[in-house]
């Protein structure tokens, strides 16, 4: 059996680690069963595959001696390997460990720098030029994104033909969940492919736009792309909100959204029973959305609708002229006139100018391969959480388990065991749930280096981060997305419930996974405690066209709910204006 809570070993080879980045996706603890079946099973090997595929290093350079070299959990909490990255950016020409930090994780207090762990073997010139070749080739030279176009149509035909978990075996459930290892491992690796790839096209504009003279264009040159998946729920929600402003559906919204869903199902009237058809296509399309989606215990849209109609409901309140479309044509307008002025700077000089039209290229295209792969894989996690549900009901129905989530309690290599004699199980499984519910409560440490704190030190999330701010006060973080606004803070910690943001708020999250980014269509600007230029709150931002300020530490526990706020997206600050009263 399986540690629990699950602690990893530590590296002594690569021994520093970060949630930075991984926090965004994970903020909870990973359950047992999608550590050993699904998310964390698959993202370490393909991630591995990834660094190799950059040609950074080989499969010997990986520390033998530790089963996680990249994405180990600490105290069930996973975190991402800090000396692997940083190594990442010491051999690709152009990056830097210091500029890695920046692009993938933000403001991080209180980490070590690079030259307290730098290694004798960190530098190679073989490794260098191989990565050099990488980086002309596969990042700057890519035209399309072919591969992660063929992994979505292979995951549409996996959605399509999904049986009805009702009618399968007890025994075919259990190997369903442990059905999807083939193509979750190349699909998390072309992800992970993606994500270095655009963070090094990130990094590549903002060296240009600097070496122009004009550094405050970065951002903006990387804004309104287009086509990027994570905005795709948000327009539909938009479409859906107009709907739902119909009187007949706006009644039935109107009386909330506990038991909305049933209510729209037994009308009879003809916009509400056309407004349930298109909001089941939605939910048909974007059921594997939700918060903390990667997680197969997390509830998605697909198996709580309310989830879903708490967001519609916000948007209904939102006028037309805050349409996403419309907010991304603004976005697109303003990086065409950056793109513009660049050109004009580079104009006598042919080669800088073909540098930055493959540079503006890549960043783009990588920057919709990295949401692109991080849906699609998505996808395929849903198709896990699908079966381990209905062995959870079925085990709710017999009287073996108190609630369906108690199956993600399992391991995978107990599933067996499990169905050999479900009641064995019944206390073990409630015992790991108390304590995995109790783990909830703790703030993981967000640097490890060399040694892991033990968990009953781990400070309480109910603990005291610092004085509130009065009128006046400033936090600093990083740009996420240009532009300045004021209005008034509203501090959300979970998307479950976003019904107290009402329209032109500033969204205050600790921070963001694809679940939040409907909650943009109704914000003003978002301010997120962790993040950074490459996190999931700035590309969207920048997709939606509002200011976006990253690593705003600990912003969601000194911003006072309620006051009148300015956040400066360009200078990445955000100053209480004045308190509520």
């Amino acid at each position: 059996m399986a540690e629990w809570p699950i602690n990893d070993t530590v590296s002594k080879v690569f021994p520093l680690y970060s949630r930075a980045n991984v926090g965004e996706i994970f903020p909870d603890p990973i359950s047992p069963l999608n550590a050993s079946a699904g998310f964390q099973h698959n993202l370490e090997p393909g991630w591995r595959d990834a660094f190799v595929a950059c040609k950074v290093w080989n499969h010997d350079l990986y520390d033998a001696t530790v089963e996680k070299n990249i994405l180990p959990a600490f105290g069930s909490y996973l975190y991402i390997n800090m000396s692997l990255m940083r190594l990442f950016g010491v051999r690709v020409p152009g990056m830097s460990p210091e500029a890695v930090d920046l692009q993938y994780f933000g403001d991080m207090p209180g980490i070590p720098s690079y030259e307290s762990e730098r290694r004798d073997f960190d530098e190679n010139p073989e490794f260098e030029a191989t990565a050099g070749a990488w980086l002309a080739e596969e990042v700057i030279g890519a035209t399309g994104l072919p591969e992660y176009d063929a992994d979505r149509r292979d995951v549409e035909r996996i959605r399509a033909d999904r049986p009805d978990m009702s009618t399968l075996t007890d025994q075919q459930l259990r190997e369903r969940i442990t059905s999807f290892d083939y193509i979750l491992r190349p699909l998390f690796k072309r992800h992970i492919e993606a994500s270095l790839k655009s963070g090094v096209g990130l990094g590549a504009i903002a060296q240009f736009a600097a070496g122009v003279g004009r550094p405050e264009l970065a951002l903006t040159l990387v804004g309104g792309i287009g086509d990027v998946d994570s905005t795709g729920p948000s327009k539909r929600m938009w479409t859906l909100s107009r709907a739902a402003q119909q009187p007949a559906v706006a009644a039935e919204f109107d009386r909330g959204v506990a038991g909305l869903y049933e209510r729209l199902g037994a009308s009879s009237d003809p916009t509400v029973v056309a407004f349930r058809a298109d909001l089941d296509t939605f939910l048909g399309d974007w059921d594997f959305r939700g918060p903390a989606e990667w997680e197969i215990r997390a509830l998605t849209w697909g198996v709580k609708p309310e989830l879903a109609l708490a967001t519609i409901d916000r948007m209904r309140g939102v006028g037309d002229d805050e349409a996403p479309e419309t907010k991304g044509l603004a976005r697109t307008a303003e990086r065409e006139a950056a793109t513009t002025a660049i050109r004009e700077l580079i104009a006598g000089d042919p080669e800088a100018t073909a540098q930055f039209e493959a540079v503006l290229a890549a960043a783009a295209l990588w920057l919709r391969g990295r949401e692109r792969a991080r849906t699609t894989a998505a996808m395929v996690i849903h198709e896990i959480r699908l079966p381990a549900r209905e062995l959870g009901r079925r085990a709710v129905e017999a009287g073996t388990l108190e609630s369906i989530e108690q199956i993600f309690m399992l391991f995978a290599d107990e599933l067996d065991a499990y169905l050999a004699d479900p009641s064995a199980f019944t206390d073990l499984l409630r015992e790991r749930e108390t304590s995995y519910l109790d783990l909830f409560g703790v703030k993981p440490p967000f640097v490890v280096s060399g040694d892991v704190p033990p968990l009953d030190t781990w400070e309480l999330r109910a603990g005291s981060a610092g004085e509130m701010l009065t009128a006046g006060d400033s936090l600093v973080g990083v740009s996420g997305c240009t532009g300045t606004v004021r209005g008034i803070a509203r501090v959300l910690t979970t998307p479950d419930d976003p019904s107290a943001l009402e329209p032109g708020e500033i969204l205050i999250a600790p921070i963001t996974d694809p679940s939040w980014t409907p909650l943009f269509v109704a914000a003003s600007a978002v301010v997120v405690d962790v993040g950074a230029p490459f996190s999931h709150a700035a590309i969207v931002s920048r997709e939606i066209g509002i200011p976006c300020v990253v690593s705003a530490t600990d912003a969601t526990k000194r911003i006072p709910n309620g006051a009148l706020i300015e956040v400066d997206g360009t200078a990445g600050t955000v100053t209480v204006v004045e308190t509520a009263s």
